[in-house]
């Protein structure tokens, strides 16, 4: 059942990229047909517990073509068609053609061909094809970024994302033609039993996390998902960056890895998730937040990913089956999670026309879908109960916790893990509690604030069907556990047979909090509307006018986190003081650069290009000069000969 699906997929998204510039509706319904099969056909799989394969004669690119889905890709797959279906309905109210009528038509195309090249990517079982669809897939998402070229901010972060992604696809080119070299072939698939090939693993990680966004690979993903147009950065946080969590899992099932590999990536995820929310509360630009969230989130998915490597080198440990399931797990929820909290980001710019959270406030009373949904995000990214990113963040804490109680080995790892997630979550949830409260709350900051609107049906859906399924992935937690079973046999055979109970047990628990929390806000908003309570302005201060400069500010909200971190943050401060006894003029500022792209990557990078111009001043085209360099290095190498061959 599940190849006929998978075809089909494929071919409603070719035809829908075919009609996208020419019929909006006929497009949309040949997307949602298209993603609606891709996630049956995974459904398809997860329930027979077999892997589909199409092997063909055609040969693209000297190779016979080769198609493979399995639980694994399947858990992606659906991601896939969840976050694309939606982002697809979504544009058509925010990137209309009334509204983009030069870009909107070639946005729909790049956005077909993007679904196109993420399903063939999940599903190429050749080495060759697969990078193929990956270069496809990093193509389509700079167009997609860039659709509003005529901004510098947007060129140059297109530019940026395109650079990273070339430089991944060049450890991914080496991975791949080494991982040939060594088998003989470009053929995928289980070869875990060549030991040989483990040190192919780090090159996998470079490449792979660079698309993930693991710290300090991350630099593209910032500027690319706050300059993207919303739904884009929808799926390139939802969905994209899973393309490298998904070669970093799919590789590491296949393939053996060196001893040290649980360690570094269980490392590397908790120094990313730590980091990664520490750059984010220290945002003004809640885009920018949100895309250092997903770094954040990355860093608890590889956590987990590196709990279960661990796991698996000693001895099949029951507590690496938690952790793996709660890292597929977490793939799923932060995909929903993500992309409705840049649906309703999206819902605030399309508003008031800026992504400055001092600019905002008081939102809730102009936009209150938009502010309730956006709450339901926010609580899920902060990992709190009742919603579905405590689910699988817990199951990640309790692989973590047994393999503490353990006292073995990897406890040296599992501890230090333990701490900087519980010191991202804290942060995470300061986090949110800022961005809702400068967004949302509070007094309108500037005009556009005060004169906003609530977005239409065609934004509003999608966001309502992500917060339900947040809601159901919370509640009913065991529902998805065949899926996550059969996920954790592919990765590893015979590592079902775990997490079933405690998520049983969880989904009562999470239901019953809910019916609490309901209950107690039906309770409390009846009481408020049954007192005919007056309403006011909060203490003032004792001022008799206050004003909307007086509130709480972004920076000032972030400043505790600035500086904890400000060694790694390293922000920018002007400051000019109010001088003499009635001072009119007294400012602030403070940035957060982008430490590791403009204090690292950038200065190396100019240290390059000198190196490279002082080169090139060799080059001047006489004759002469490029004799004598061939005699200096003959003499050289002879020399070199000489003293080998000395006693």
């Amino acid at each position: 059942m599940a190849g006929p699906l998978i075809e089909s997929a494929l071919f409603l998204l070719v035809l829908a990229l075919a009609v996208g510039r020419w019929w909006p509706r006929l497009w949309l319904g040949l997307t949602l047909a298209g993603g609606g099969a891709a996630a049956v056909a995974a459904v398809a799989v997860f329930a027979a517990g077999a892997e589909w394969e199409l092997r063909s004669a055609i040969l693209l690119g000297g190779e016979p073509l080769h198609l493979r889905l399995d639980a694994v890709s399947g858990m992606f797959v659906v991601l896939v068609a969840v976050v694309g279906g939606a982002g697809a309905v979504y544009s058509c109210e925010y990137w209309s053609d009334r509204q983009y009528p030069a870009s909107a038509a070639r946005g729909r195309v790049w956005w077909s061909a993007l679904l196109l090249s993420m399903l063939l990517v999940l599903t190429a079982s050749n080495g060759l094809h697969f990078l193929m669809a990956w270069e496809a897939f990093a193509i389509c998402g700079y167009f997609l970024i860039t659709l509003e070229a005529k901004k510098p901010a947007v060129r140059a972060a297109g530019w940026l994302y395109l650079a990273a992604s070339h430089a991944g696809t060049v450890c991914l080119f080496a991975f791949f033609a080494a991982l040939a070299a060594k088998t003989g072939g470009w053929e995928l698939g289980p070869m875990r039993g060549d030991a040989a090939l483990a040190p192919l693993f780090w090159l996998a990680l470079a490449g792979f996390g660079m698309k993930a966004g693991i710290f300090p690979l991350h630099i593209w993903l910032p500027s690319a998902h706050a300059n993207a147009p919303s739904h884009v950065s929808a799926i390139m946080s939802g969905v994209a960056i899973k393309m490298g969590v998904y070669g970093i899992v799919r590789f590491s099932g296949w393939l053996p890895e060196p001893a040290a590999a649980g360690w570094v990536v269980i490392g590397l995820g908790a120094v990313t998730a730590l980091l990664g929310i520490a750059f984010a509360l220290a945002q003004n630009d809640f885009k920018r937040l949100l895309a250092y969230c997903s770094v954040e989130n990355i860093g608890i998915i590889m956590v987990g990913l590196g709990a279960a490597m661990l796991a698996r080198s000693h001895g099949d440990a029951a507590w690496g089956r938690l952790a793996l399931a709660g890292a597929l797990l977490h793939v799923w929820n932060h995909g929903a999670f993500k992309a409705l909290l840049f649906f309703g980001a999206g819902s605030v710019l399309h508003a008031t026309g800026t992504r400055e959270m001092s600019r905002l406030g008081g939102l809730w009373q102009r936009m209150p879908w938009t502010a309730g949904l956006f709450a339901v995000g926010a609580v899920a990214v902060a990992g709190l109960p009742p919603l579905n990113g405590f689910v699988s963040e817990w199951l990640i804490y309790l692989g973590l916790f047994d393999a503490v109680a353990g006292k073995q080995a990897p406890a040296w790892a599992a501890m230090p893990a333990v701490i900087l997630l519980a010191m991202a979550g804290a942060l995470a949830l300061t986090t949110f509690a800022k961005a809702g409260a400068m967004m949302f709350l509070g007094a309108a900051r500037s005009k556009p604030a005060a004169h906003a609107h609530e977005c239409g049906g065609w934004m509003r859906g999608p966001m309502l069907a992500l917060a339900g399924l947040c809601l159901a992935l919370a509640l009913a937690p065991l529902g998805v556990w065949p899926a996550l079973a059969s996920a954790a046999d592919a990765w590893h055979g015979g590592w079902s047979a775990a997490a079933a109970v405690p998520l049983a047990k969880l989904g009562w628990a999470q239901l019953g909090l809910a019916a609490l929390m309901a209950a107690a806000g039906t309770f409390l908003w009846r009481k408020v509307r049954t007192n005919n309570l007056r309403r006011g302005p909060t203490w003032d201060c004792g001022y008799a006018a206050p004003s909307a400069r007086m509130q709480y500010t972004s920076g000032s909200f972030g400043g505790l986190a600035a500086g904890w971190f400000s060694w790694v943050l390293r922000p920018l401060r002007t400051l000019r003081r109010p001088r003499g006894h009635f001072p009119l003029h007294a400012i602030r500022l403070e940035r957060v650069p982008e430490t590791m792209l403009e204090r690292v990557i950038q200065p190396a990078s100019a240290r390059v290009m000198q190196l490279s111009t002082a080169v090139r001043r060799l080059q001047h085209g006489r004759l002469s000069a490029y004799i004598l360099y061939v005699v200096a290095g003959l003499a050289a190498l002879g020399t070199l000969v000489i003293m080998e061959s000395l006693p």
